[in-house]
């Protein structure tokens, strides 16, 4: 071992190198979220272009990924209607899909809340 890479692993650039390549490797830092269904629907959605899930209601997942923690769901939990919505999630949240009750006249609205 050289004097150099020892000087490096005293000061603990070694380990934090290993990292930042470790993401890079990966596409980025690793997040992890919680998504729980809230509403009487089944929900089809996409976590960073991941094949679609399909959660239902009352079931939680968590998520770990490296590519950002992005969330692309339908807001219309009628079968025959697609509404796309995508959200940019944050590391250590938990989500919710709820029923959104801001929308006069439409009852089949969902949207998803940061519960935590």
């Amino acid at each position: 071992m050289s004097n150099n890479q020892n000087i490096l692993e005293g000061l603990g650039l070694i380990e934090e190198l290993d990292e930042q390549a470790g993401e890079t490797i990966t596409g980025g830092a690793q997040e992890v979220f919680t998504v729980t269904n809230k509403t009487k629907y089944d929900i089809t959605y996409f976590v960073d272009g991941t094949s679609s899930k399909v959660q239902k209601p009352g079931q939680g997942l968590v998520w770990t990924t490296y590519k950002g923690g992005i969330i692309k769901f339908d807001t219309d939990g009628r079968k025959d209607y697609v509404v796309n919505k995508s959200y940019n999630l944050a590391d250590g949240k938990k989500y919710e899909f709820q029923d959104d009750k801001s929308t006069a006249g439409n009852p089949y609205d969902i949207n998803l809340y940061s519960v935590g």
